[in-house]
């Protein structure tokens, strides 16, 4: 009961967090339909629509977790002059989330994911996007925005989908920043960006990048340790989490035993946007003042619902506590 009554106090100080969510930002397409047949053209299915929704994805669906679980939070990054990015942001403005920090790059297309889904089953994925790094009035107008707003945050956390945003710069800079303005600074890197990340506060890479970028492939929890450790050093961050999907997370302290935290999910439908839900969680909790430890239970906790839900999805605050009540 102790231990529930503290859970439910760190989620209680959630609504005084505030969170800066810097990023590559989409949109999430889904078309929904029905099989019954095989196309006489080719073989693939028919798919009969019956409906299109239009999600916050990439950076966009972090910020959608953090405001869903309660906290305060703005987004930074750049759409293009395109109708799917007037959709972004008017899904944004239409949720309360500010926008100053959402620039708009002329010429630029928006990266936008469409998925075809029957039967509960992802059949496809048709990607538009540009994945060109900003051009040079774009990011001056990042770096003034960070600059002049960095200091009405309590964390930072770093989405990056390899869409161009996060440049080695931009990353550098913003480390510094926030390192010199006492602001905790979380990523969920791109395997390929993951050495610009030295210094930052919590790395969460999964078991794919972290292998990809230790050069050690992980096949037992003595080639997971050792990744862990090996990482943890060459990163110089003070916490490294390796998500594992059905296996759950091991967290990674200077001086420490690694935590292997075990999933909760009971059934995975789509692990789209998980990986969205544990940064969103775990920027909350130590916001709220949690230990990485307790701030990831509570992410492991919430990614174990995410993926309970067909397309990307948020979780909150009630479906949270219900679920940690409901496991033990």
């Amino acid at each position: 009961m102790g231990d529930r009554s503290m859970l439910q106090k760190i989620l209680d100080g959630f609504s005084r967090v505030k969170i800066l969510v810097i990023g590559d930002i989409m949109m999430d397409r889904f078309i929904w339909g029905k099989v019954s047949r095989i196309s006489p053209e080719a073989p693939v299915p028919v798919v009969l629509v019956e409906k299109e929704t239009f999600l916050l994805g990439g950076a966009a669906n972090v910020v959608n977790n953090v405001h869903s679980l309660g906290g305060k939070v703005s987004l930074c990054g750049v759409v293009g002059d395109d109708e799917a990015g007037q959709k972004i942001i008017e899904k944004l403005t239409e949720g309360g989330i500010e926008t100053r920090g959402v620039f708009v790059e002329p010429g630029r297309q928006t990266t936008v994911k469409t998925r075809i889904i029957a039967h509960h089953q992802q059949l496809v994925r048709i990607d538009r996007e540009t994945a060109d790094s900003m051009t040079r009035p774009t990011l001056r107008n990042l770096s003034g925005f960070l600059r002049g707003n960095i200091n009405g945050f309590d964390g930072i956390i770093l989405s990056d989908y390899g869409k161009g945003l996060l440049t080695k710069e931009l990353i550098q800079a913003t480390i510094r920043r926030a390192k010199e303005a006492k602001k905790f600074i979380l990523v969920d890197p791109k395997q390929k960006n993951v050495f610009f990340y030295k210094g930052a506060t919590v790395i969460t890479p999964n078991t794919a990048e972290a292998s990809l970028a230790s050069g050690i492939p992980i096949t037992d929890l003595p080639s997971l340790r050792k990744v862990g450790r090996t990482l943890l050093k060459r990163l110089r961050c003070d916490v490294l989490v390796i998500t594992r999907g059905e296996e759950g997370m091991a967290i990674f302290e200077p001086h420490q035993e690694p935590v292997l935290v075990p999933t909760v999910g009971k059934e995975v439908f789509d692990v789209t946007g998980a990986g969205d839900t544990v940064i969103g969680t775990m920027a909350l909790g130590l916001g709220a003042g949690a230990g990485v430890i307790d701030s990831a239970r509570l992410a492991n906790y919430a990614a174990g619902i995410v993926v309970g839900k067909v397309g990307t999805a948020t979780v909150n605050q009630k479906e949270l506590m219900r679920t940690i009540k409901e496991s033990r």
